[in-house]
């Protein structure tokens, strides 16, 4: 069975693999199905996707994994894959989330900001791409096999135009069947099916 990196959600918040992929249940049912399974914290307060890709590197051995990444995660996934050419053999982007929408890059500025971050920090993570860590024509560059998971029901973070739009620019996607996402109370009905 091949080895699943998991990359949790969140930005600059309170959000650790304990809380997203392991009391949810996923990393249990997933070694329950044989998988070799890890499932690392994020880079805390990480400066830009490129040290959240080096950060997360620093857990691999070198075989190429399948990348499962969440929410914000999918940036520093993505980042990942495009810095370490040969990591990924495929890519799971679920839940990504993005600040195309000026509502969102609000948000996320202000977010930002009150935990602390610099004007060049917020820049830096926040972007202007469909994804925050990579520009859209690194996207399209990505040949991998690549599953995308929208966000059931979307929020302002987690819109079905981002899905579309990666559905669109990685090569080699395919959508697969949404759901909420984790660490949500909702999601306990869709643990089985995720």
């Amino acid at each position: 069975m091949p080895t699943l990196l998991l990359v949790h959600g969140g930005l600059w918040e309170d959000m650790d693999a304990e809380r997203f992929w392991r009391r949810p249940g996923i990393v249990a049912g997933l070694e329950e199905r044989g998988f070799d399974v890890l499932a690392p914290d994020r880079l805390r307060r990480a400066p830009s996707w490129e040290a959240e890709a080096a950060h997360l590197a620093s857990f691999l051995s070198g075989k190429p994994v399948t990348v499962v990444a969440a929410s914000f995660g999918c940036s520093a996934a993505v980042r990942l894959v495009v810095d370490y050419p040969g990591t990924a053999a495929r890519l799971v982007l679920a839940w990504p989330a993005s600040v195309r929408d000026p509502a969102a890059a609000s948000l996320a500025r202000e977010h930002l900001a009150e935990q602390g971050a610099s004007s060049s920090v917020i820049g830096a993570l926040l972007g202007s791409a469909t994804l925050p860590s990579a520009g859209d024509s690194s996207l399209s560059s990505l040949t991998l096999p690549a599953g995308i998971l929208a966000a059931v029901p979307t929020t302002r973070f987690h819109q079905r135009s981002v899905v579309d739009a990666l559905l669109r620019l990685l090569p080699s996607a395919t959508e697969l069947p949404g759901c909420t996402e984790p660490p949500r109370q909702d999601f306990a009905p869709h643990l089985e099916g995720f």
